[in-house]
């Protein structure tokens, strides 16, 4: 069988302060968005947003040390969602599950920093 590969990289603005949670298993999860721009010839940037999930360790220091506007470099792989809302809806959500983080607006003393990689996936 041919290999696959899914693979996003996103370099953008954290739209959202960081939001993070523990799974009942105790995992910690920080979910926030990331604003990235397309440029077109002679016509104003579009902006897609991306809905980014971190895990674990790199789930704390983002929840900790990135706030919204900072920007931020993200590697991951596509995870699409799918479910019945109440009102009987089918809803969709894609995210980017990271495997690295960089913080690139700098930690509070000038320099950028990455934060650990810590995937519930290896």
């Amino acid at each position: 069988m041919a290999r696959t590969i899914n693979k996003v990289t996103l370099l953008g603005r954290v739209g959202t302060d960081p939001e993070m949670q523990y799974t009942p298993g105790g995992a910690a999860v920080t979910k926030l968005r990331l604003a990235t721009d397309r440029y077109r010839r002679d016509a104003e940037p579009e902006t897609d947003w991306h809905n980014v999930v971190v895990w674990n360790g790199s789930a704390e220091a983002v929840n900790q040390y990135v706030q919204k506007g900072q920007r931020i470099y993200v590697e991951g792989r596509l995870v699409h969602n799918t479910w019945e809302g109440d009102d009987g809806q089918r809803r969709h959500r894609t995210e980017v599950h990271t495997n690295e983080v960089v913080f690139l607006d700098g930690n509070g003393n000038g320099h950028g920093a990455q934060a650990p990689d810590a995937s519930p996936f290896e």
